[in-house]
């Protein structure tokens, strides 16, 4: 990371500008904060091999983008990176490569004498004198104790249309006037301490009136703070006439002042959608036309297009044909865009095991005689790609699949860009398949159960509660509602994670999981639990090797002995969200269930142990076959 084109101030993962701190957000450095700028400000000179090429994860992204209004991309872009950086700092940051920022907020504290001024007022300096620590990079203030370190003001403005601004600390202390005494006073922050919210007072030193933080806090608070100014600083724009949101004070660096929008998608073998999807790319003018398998044929009678007979002809027509509906068709909703990554993934793990490659690699294994009842289907992903993009971002509300009409998505750059950043990790899984006649059947005896009808009017209460009031478009509260499978499937997941992390020497958030349970007309029963990290660790064999026969039937039944009694129990066991509650979850805890937030895919929500193992000795409602549960 680097700002004024020449400055390194520090590093990131790739993975960590797609999920903790990506274009938009606050990085905390060791001295200061800085805020991650815009498309616009990104530079490739001199780099090469940037380009991830992943055609199902672009298309997906710009059906995505279509949704929110946004321009088509043709290209996943990993973050500008050039060999040799850390050896050299001097060359490549010159150059202005890295991912650009800049400090914020912009308005600095003196830890020694509580002077209150914006960086670029003059009475701060810049310091990064070994270009090789750049984490030692500051800034102080030239005053009668020295040169002590000034420190970010920690208060901005934020709105739900996605705006950050500074805190306007000169009008604030004026109650909205000017100064009486000169036109750019001097600011003095003080810290009271306290643990009662902030108690920080400001004063004017020019004409010595002060007022306190604490008056901007809160619903009352709100009145004293102007208006939203509609800025978004990592464009470095203004929107014209102001915004109509109100501004809502916020603690630089709070965890609701960003939310990443992003999208994954796994590489699949020839034959699974990929290549048919960048032949598509590469020859849509002249592959549009394709509507029937006559039209095929006759194209793939001509020498010019003689590569067309390696691809199936019904698979290559349905291809032309769904890229028709989602480019000419209506905009596609959230859950439609995550099926179309998710079903081709599902058809890859679950049919005929393809030739390895380098990016995927599937080897079945026997299921152990003892869950043979429970499993139909057990793979070994010895190798895996997965490359994940981001496409935008909200602040305040939490982008939601059940609930798009929540959180307005800001957009990454100012003008059209072609591109959006994106990264990739490598590594290994194990592929589960229930079998389809257990789900099924238990679905049937469950559906109309008291303890599955509190999880869907719990549901129900959890999207009514957050709806938003500024939303008038229709509401359906049970719109998203995942369903009996679904539950089953996450929760058998999250028991899993928790008792491989365990064994294989992994911890849990170096895991990841995809739940694949389809829905009414195309109901899936699929769990992949694979390692998500960018580095060595998540290739070294220690997850594929407890899917052999040996191992895993002691697992599994570990798991289930496991979920069978919690440290919380009988509070844990008990529990369901009956009304007025709204928590999505039942029998859970961070005891027996709950996993790191990057490993589950749905946030530690649709989760209860009771449909997997008999809690209170019944057991109508468990999905486990007897001769497996403890």
């Amino acid at each position: 990371m680097s700002f004024n084109s020449n400055r390194r101030v520090g590093a990131v993962r790739p993975s960590h500008l797609m999920f903790t701190t990506g274009i938009g957000s606050l990085v905390d450095l060791p001295n200061f904060s800085v805020l991650v700028k815009g498309l616009d400000f990104w530079s490739y000179s001199g780099v090469t091999d940037y380009d991830i090429d992943e055609p199902r994860l672009r298309a997906a992204a710009n059906r995505s983008l279509q949704r929110y209004g946004r321009s088509q991309i043709e290209q996943l872009r990993a973050a500008p990176w050039l060999e040799g950086g850390d050896t050299d700092p001097k060359g490549w940051a010159a150059q202005g490569i890295g991912v650009p920022v800049t400090p914020f907020p912009q308005w600095l504290r003196c830890t020694a004498c509580n002077v209150l001024a914006a960086v670029d007022s003059g009475e701060f300096a810049f310091v990064n004198s070994n270009p090789r620590t750049p984490h030692e990079a500051k800034f102080v203030h030239d005053c009668k104790r020295g040169k002590p370190l000034a420190v970010a003001a920690r208060f901005t403005l934020v709105c739900t249309a996605g705006h950050l601004d500074e805190f306007p600390y000169t009008a604030y202390v004026h109650h909205g006037q000017n100064c009486s005494r000169t036109a750019r006073p001097k600011l003095r922050m003080k810290d009271h301490g306290g643990n009662q919210a902030a108690n920080v007072t400001i004063e004017c030193v020019a004409c010595g009136t002060k007022r306190n933080i604490r008056e901007a806090m809160g619903e009352r608070g709100r009145r004293n703070l102007p208006r939203c100014r509609g800025h978004h600083p990592h464009l470095g724009v203004f929107k014209p006439n102001g915004c109509s949101e109100d501004a809502v004070l916020m603690v630089a660096g709070a965890s609701n002042q960003w939310f990443p929008l992003t999208l994954s998608a796994l590489a699949l073998p020839k034959g699974q959608g990929g290549d048919i999807d960048k032949l598509l790319d590469d020859h849509w003018p002249e592959l549009q036309g394709i509507g029937s398998r006559e039209n095929y044929e006759l194209l793939a009678g001509i020498p010019a297009f003689g590569y067309l007979k390696e691809f199936d002809a019904d698979a290559l027509v349905a291809a032309v044909a769904a890229r028709k509906e989602g480019a000419e068709g209506p905009t596609p909703s959230a859950p439609d865009v995550q099926e179309s990554l998710y079903g081709p993934e599902w058809d890859a793990l679950s049919g005929p095991v393809p030739r390895p490659s380098d990016d995927f690699a599937l080897r079945q294994v026997p299921v152990p005689e003892p869950l043979g009842e429970l499993f139909s289907d057990i793979r070994q992903v010895e190798r895996l790609r997965e490359a994940r993009a981001l496409i935008g971002f909200t602040r305040l509300d939490a982008p939601d699949p059940e609930s798009p009409e929540i959180g307005y998505q800001v957009g990454l750059s100012r003008t059209a860009q072609n591109w959006v950043p994106a990264s990739e990790v490598r590594g290994e899984g194990i592929f589960l398949r229930v079998h389809d006649g257990l789900m099924a059947e238990w679905v049937a005896r469950t559906e109309k159960s008291s303890q599955l009808e509190a999880h869907r009017e719990a549901f129900g209460r959890f999207r009514t509660n957050r709806r938003s009031d500024r939303k008038t478009s229709e509401f359906d509260p049970l719109h998203g509602w995942p369903g009996a499978r679904f539950i089953a499937l996450h929760t058998l997941s999250h028991l899993l994670i928790r008792t491989i992390a365990l064994e294989c020497g992994y911890n849990s958030a170096s895991l990841a999981e995809r739940i694949y349970a389809g829905d009414e007309e195309n109901p899936r029963t699929g769990i992949l639990i694979y390692t998500a990290v960018p580095d060595s660790e998540g290739t070294l064999g220690g997850l594929v090797s407890l899917a052999e026969e040996r191992e895993f039937g002691r697992i599994v039944r570990r798991a289930l002995a496991d979920a069978s009694h919690c440290s919380g129990d009988p509070l844990c066991s008990e529990r369901l969200p009956h009304d007025p509650a709204d928590f999505l979850h039942g029998a859970a805890c961070h005891i027996c269930l709950f996993v790191s937030e990057t490993t589950c895919a749905r946030g530690n929500r649709y989760l209860d142990r009771r449909f997997l193992v008999p809690l209170a000795g019944d057991k109508d409602q468990v999905l486990t076959p007897v001769g497996l549960l403890p």
